[in-house]
């Protein structure tokens, strides 16, 4: 991780979960931390339970990335005060519990467009910044089980999912076309998707507490493997399961 000392790595979903646990680990391995969440709030927590020398390391911005205005208001705020994203990842994402057929458009809207079209958005801006700067990022797409398949839910429980899977298997697309596009624009920009399996965060829907279950800190010392694997290693998927997963 030596290489990304004293860079900018910006975390969507910053404020919970895996978001919160990889923008901790970050800021404790040296690099400058660029939280992006909805909840403020909880990131200034975070920032004041961090030790008096790490907390200036982190930095709390208000970003719905379903919002094009809005990410683009973060992104240039990163750019003006920071100089630029190193490192993203796209964690920041939503369910809302129902079915498909009979939850309102809105709430499935929603979800299209913070776990897909907030990552293209996300993704863009920072690509955008590490080239002009000739920077060799890393891009980390925060995937799911259900982006290769439908999971039944536990016991006699009503599918809940609708959306979510529908958005994680066009992540699971983004990952491969985000390869060769950088590929083909000559950078040296790497992508990893990251693929936990029954993780205990918010997100989690009812019923599937019964399961066993990864800490979202599993989850972020994933993603910081990848980060420091040296500069001719490309991890592209990383799937993290809990021991004695079902599915």
């Amino acid at each position: 991780m030596e290489r990304w000392h004293d860079r900018v790595a910006v975390v969507t979903g910053a404020s919970s979960g895996i978001g919160a646990a990889v923008a901790r680990q970050l800021v404790s391995a040296g690099v400058i931390v660029v939280g992006l969440a909805r909840r403020v709030d909880r990131m200034e927590v975070m920032k004041e339970q961090l030790p008096p020398e790490l907390q200036g390391r982190l930095h709390a911005i208000h970003c719905d990335v379903g919002d094009l205005d809005s990410v683009t208001a973060a992104f240039d705020w990163i750019e003006e005060q920071l100089g630029g994203c190193d490192i993203l990842v796209n964690n920041a994402g939503c369910l809302n519990p129902g079915q498909l057929l009979t939850l309102e458009l809105e709430q499935l809207q929603q979800v299209l467009n913070v776990n897909l079209m907030g990552v293209v958005i996300c993704t863009r801006r920072a690509f955008r910044s590490m080239q002009q700067r000739e920077v060799d990022g890393h891009v980390v797409l925060i995937n799911s089980l259900t982006g290769r398949n439908i999971i039944n839910p536990p016991g006699d429980e009503l599918q809940v999912l609708n959306m979510y899977p529908l958005t994680k298997h066009g992540v699971t697309a983004l990952l491969e076309v985000l390869r060769q596009e950088l590929r083909g624009f000559k950078t040296k920009i790497k992508v990893t998707s990251i693929t936990p399996g029954v993780t205990d965060t918010e997100i989690l829907p009812a019923g599937y507490g019964i399961l066993p279950m990864l800490k979202p800190d599993d989850i972020a010392a994933g993603i910081m493997y990848v980060l420091g694997t040296p500069a001719h290693v490309q991890v592209h998927e990383l799937t993290i399961k809990p021991l004695g997963e079902p599915f």
